[in-house]
């Protein structure tokens, strides 16, 4: 950031503008990703099907360094992608219309804010077969290829995507793993786990409550 250049007028960051950028990427990052963790945890607490198979994945890699271990969690990258479609990390993508247009007849002026809630887009029945459905197998090979543009956007779209998304589904994928291949995780009955806004990601409205116990090696487990 110190050395780059604005194209079109050569201007530097300023100072102030360097701390700004920096103190965004530390909070956006941490943020996002146990946003995303938190709600991928959730979610396999409800399925004993896709834990089954995340662990078993987890315990093939067990060991690995991340480089290695990453190529090899498919199912679990998998299961990240589709809690980050359910329960998307970004509240709202804010964009300016740089012209005049319309939007399902709408018309939209030049300079007008437009909102777009990932949320909705990833639950819309016309974009996405059983929408409300948990199903990872939607972002594995075969599947993944038939997801419309612009209609998964759990980072943001377009020039302006989070710079981080890569990482944060990297961290994620590779946290889960580390996760589940030494602890048993179950939710705690009694409560109602709801998104809400908190900050500005998408988090359990009252928290997430979860037993955790270590796993007992010497058991098989």
């Amino acid at each position: 950031m110190l050395a780059a250049k604005d194209p079109d007028t050569g201007r530097s960051m300023s100072e102030a503008e360097v701390k700004d950028n920096v103190l965004t990427f530390i909070f956006g990052g941490q943020e996002t990703t146990s946003s995303a963790l938190t709600w991928t945890i959730y979610l396999v607490t409800q399925s004993t099907h896709w834990r089954e198979r995340v662990l078993t994945e987890a315990q093939q890699t067990e060991g690995l360094p991340a480089e290695d271990a990453l190529p090899k969690l498919i199912l679990t990258r998998a299961v990240v992608e589709e809690a980050l479609r359910l329960y998307p990390p970004i509240i709202g993508i804010t964009r300016t219309a740089l012209r005049q247009t319309k939007i399902a007849d709408h018309p939209i002026e030049k300079g007008t804010l437009v909102i777009i809630s990932p949320y909705v887009v990833h639950r819309h029945r016309l974009l996405w077969n059983e929408p409300e459905v948990f199903d990872p197998t939607r972002f594995l090979s075969g599947k993944a290829g038939s997801i419309r543009p612009y209609t998964y956007m759990p980072f943001g779209a377009g020039p302006r995507t989070c710079i981080g998304a890569g990482l944060a589904t990297q961290e994620a994928t590779l946290a889960l793993a580390r996760i589940l291949s030494h602890f048993e995780l179950n939710l705690v009955s009694g409560q109602t786990v709801w998104p809400a806004q908190k900050n500005f990601t998408l988090r359990p409205r009252d928290g997430l409550r979860i037993r955790i116990d270590r796993r007992d090696f010497s058991r098989g487990d």
